[in-house]
């Protein structure tokens, strides 16, 4: 018996036509993305090239007469132009060291609360409400820490911070000051409860992503949460937590009108303490660059927007590199 094969149809003329215009037209569509794609990251890199030029070029007149010398000189005087940096990168750096000092570990533990420990109820909801604080205009950071935070830190920490270590040697000098509740710490704190929403979140997606598998295995093996954390959540998303810090980090360096409000602005360095009125770059900038007049005055302002801006790039190179070496070190140990 002679069985029927059913045989396809040979592909006619028309077909064949039609196919190799498809394929003329899938390449050039290749072509025009990765042209794209290619132009894109061109154009950030030549926008970062022009900002950094035209930051120079600004700076150039402050840079010409002060140098390097500009980063140690703690005198900011428009009036007789003797202009020096100290002051507004102590300001940017400790407020942002105190930001970073609170935030970290209060954000690791809402994200580490939300991914492990919360009820299913309360995930939504309280997540929400930490993204909302995200939303909040920095301006209105700033009131409040002027109107309510700053007395009451003024009167239930300064102040019995002064009573009880005014008269120690070391300590005396860190709480000294008028209490007014605006200073270092005070920004510091305002600035950190702004950034907290950031890194909580992004440590909150990243601790979502490890894969449920190997923490079951985890758990399976007798490990405690604090373990499962510490040796399998963390190594897996290790570049992302560094990320949220880095983000966080990148937000309180070039956060302006909050640190505006409770910083105190003040261009002197009287004394080493957190409660001391101070001013960091951004806020010098937000201050003076509106009325400061073309020539050296100006041209010191864009010097710090200069200084502030490889600030950010060398903490920025610091975490990659730090990343670089802790993956290293991994390796090793595996």
């Amino acid at each position: 018996m002679v069985e029927n094969l059913s045989l396809s149809p040979a592909p006619t003329s028309g077909q064949g036509e039609r196919g190799a215009r498809r394929g003329v037209s899938n390449a050039f569509s290749d072509l025009v993305f990765g042209l794209l794609t290619r132009g894109a990251a061109l154009f950030t890199l030549a926008l970062l090239l022009g900002i950094i030029v035209s930051l120079v070029i600004g700076a150039w007149p402050a840079i010409e007469r002060y140098g390097l010398g500009f980063l140690t000189h703690n005198v900011w005087d428009p009036v007789r132009e003797d202009f020096g940096g100290l002051v507004m990168i102590y300001g940017t750096l400790a407020t942002s060291a105190i930001a970073l000092l609170i935030a970290v570990p209060v954000s690791f533990g809402i994200a580490l609360f939300l991914t492990e420990l919360s009820p299913i109820w309360l995930k939504r909801p309280l997540g929400a409400a930490i993204e909302l604080l995200a939303a909040v205009p920095s301006i209105v950071y700033g009131m409040w820490g002027l109107m309510v935070f700053g007395p009451v830190l003024a009167r239930y920490v300064q102040q019995p911070l002064q009573a009880w270590l005014g008269d120690a040697p070391g300590f005396g000098a860190l709480v000294s000051g008028p209490p007014v509740g605006i200073g270092i710490l005070s920004a510091g704190i305002i600035l950190s409860i702004m950034i907290i929403p950031f890194i909580a979140s992004v440590m909150r997606d990243v601790f979502e992503v490890t894969p449920p598998l190997l923490k079951e295995s985890a758990y399976g093996l007798g490990a405690t949460t604090w373990e499962v954390i510490r040796h399998i959540v963390l190594p897996y998303t290790r570049a992302g937590v560094m990320g949220g810090i880095m983000l966080g980090l990148g937000r309180a360096l070039g956060e302006t009108m909050a640190v505006t409000f409770v910083i105190g602005n003040m261009n002197q360095l009287r004394s080493p303490s957190l409660f001391e009125a101070a001013n960091s770059i951004t806020s010098a900038l937000a201050n003076e660059f509106a009325e400061a007049a073309p020539g050296m005055h100006q041209a010191a302002l864009i010097y710090l927007g200069l200084i502030l801006f490889l600030i950010t790039f060398v903490v920025l190179v610091f975490s990659r590199l730090l990343l670089l070496r802790l993956q290293k070190n991994e390796g090793r140990r595996a």
